[in-house]
């Protein structure tokens, strides 16, 4: 395993999301121990939901856009559209 930080620039917007999905989540258990209501309960765990799902997004897109340009390296546009498709598909995950 490699020592040093892999660090990209979306990282503190993906902990940001990650903190706020905490929250999100220590409220719903909160409300669960308070007999809160069904639908304030499902309001609730959509939102960790969201907020995990955009953080595993944000990532992934980053680690297309920086991990494998830097593997694949500079290709002549003929040979990059598999790549590209790639990466456009990969939004919709």
């Amino acid at each position: 395993m490699n020592d040093q930080p892999h660090l990209h620039e979306t990282h503190p917007e993906i902990v940001k999301r990650l903190r706020r999905a905490e929250g999100h989540l220590r409220g719903v258990i909160e409300m669960i121990e308070n007999g809160r209501g069904c639908l304030d309960i499902a309001q609730q765990l959509q939102a960790v939901e969201k907020a995990i799902g955009q953080a595993k997004k944000t990532l992934i897109q980053d680690h297309l856009d920086h991990c494998l340009e830097d593997v694949v390296g500079v290709l002549p546009r003929s040979q990059r559209k598999t790549i590209d498709e790639f990466k456009e598909i990969a939004k919709y995950l």
